[in-house]
């Protein structure tokens, strides 16, 4: 069998690796960077981490920074607007996964264009191959979860259709990802616990997964051996620095792993949720991790139990079907340790939930994610978990 594995052209991982960016351009022989962030980064003055260190060695890159939490057809527009008003040559996402993957699509749509000024984003929704893009994308990640600073994926909201488009292809795939710990410092509690779970469920999700191969079980397997142990530091200890580290390798060994693995069920079925009722896409990873582990259980025993093992919940002795069950257990425990609520408690409207149960099934088997999962579900058996999640 032959295995296709993917992954940025240069990858610079530790503390303080930002203040080389330049050199990452100039070593992709680039100059003329577009920095794609969001209004916090800004406004908190963080930018300054990558601007400043262009600006020493002469480069002044505009900044666009009007994305958006989950990011929309109409910001991409906006971004690729702006673009052909510049001369650029590639594209720094530089925050959490919202402007890394706005930059992705914005490279992508802005190729498209260029072959057909009519072209849409979702004319690139999965299983389309979004194998083109106008602009080569440095990504600097400043939250532990996405991994999309190596993934060949982006997501991006169709609002005339509210559906969460999923997006892949090599254009998508950064050229270089600077991974350095010491942005996530300032992150707050609640978004390290939902980026750090987000992260969690790739590496989970990449070892279930039909589509595992040796490359992404090694990279699953560590990652998870990474955020397992000290999610829970990082939350509850913001200055930890070996939690910070561990938690940002971890992130990016799961992108790695589910890159080349693809997710499964919970990501799936969490888009849906995303779309309709605006929750982060790693809060709302985490509301429906537990319940789909569950009911995907018995089709990959042994692997679920090494996932028990790895994150250090289950002994290299004990049993497949009680370490199994431990996994189940710790990832409830780990929800409520770092206060993830249910939708019910978070506060989504009951009535609405349930009137879109149906459509949001629909849109969970259409991206094609549950289809990787080890148990595929029926529309019906996915409505069921939607209920077993609700809480």
């Amino acid at each position: 069998m032959v295995t296709s594995i993917v992954s940025p052209r240069l990858l610079l991982v530790g503390g303080g690796a930002v203040a080389q960016v330049a050199d990452v351009l100039a070593k992709l022989g680039l100059s003329r960077p577009l920095v794609v962030t969001d209004p916090f980064m800004v406004s908190s003055g963080m930018v300054a981490r990558v601007l400043a260190p262009l600006a020493a060695k002469g480069i002044t890159a505009p900044v666009f920074s009007e994305t958006v939490p989950d990011p929309t057809d109409t910001v991409i527009e906006a971004g690729v607007a702006l673009l052909g008003g510049l001369e650029v040559d590639c594209l720094i996402g530089f925050g959490g996964g919202s402007p890394m993957d706005t930059a992705k699509a914005m490279a992508i749509l802005a190729a498209a264009r260029g072959m057909d000024g009519q072209a849409k984003m979702r004319d690139w929704k999965a299983p389309a191959a979004a194998d083109m893009a106008a602009l080569p994308i440095i990504a600097i990640p400043t939250t532990a979860g996405t991994g999309s600073e190596v993934t060949r994926f982006t997501v991006v909201t169709d609002t005339e259709r509210s559906e969460k488009m999923l997006i892949a292809g090599l254009a998508a795939l950064p050229a270089a990802a600077i991974v350095d710990h010491t942005l996530t410092h300032s992150v707050p509690p609640r978004t390290t616990a939902d980026t750090g779970v987000d992260s969690l469920t790739h590496a989970l999700e990449a070892y279930v997964s039909k589509r595992a191969n040796t490359y992404s079980d090694t990279m699953a397997l560590r990652a998870m051996a990474l955020i397992g142990p000290n999610v829970r530091t990082a939350y509850a200890e913001p200055g930890n620095e070996a939690a910070r580290e561990a938690m940002m390798l971890g992130a990016t060994l799961a992108g790695l792993a589910f890159s080349n693995a693809s997710v499964a069920l919970v990501h799936g079925m969490s888009r849906p949720i995303g779309a309709h009722f605006h929750v982060a896409h790693g809060l709302s990873n985490a509301m429906l991790l537990p319940a789909v582990t569950r009911f995907s259980l018995s089709a990959a025993l042994p692997r679920y139990a090494d996932a028990a093992r790895a994150i250090g919940v289950a002994t290299a002795d004990e049993g497949d079907q009680a370490a199994a069950a431990k996994l189940v257990a710790e990832l409830e425990a780990m929800n409520r340790d770092l206060a993830v609520p249910s939708p019910r408690a978070y506060g989504l409207d009951e009535r609405k939930w349930n009137e879109l149960l149906a459509l949001m099934a629909d849109q969970a088997l259409a991206s094609g994610s549950p289809g990787n999962n080890p148990r595929v579900p029926s529309r019906d058996e996915i409505i069921a978990i939607y209920r077993d999640a609700w809480g």
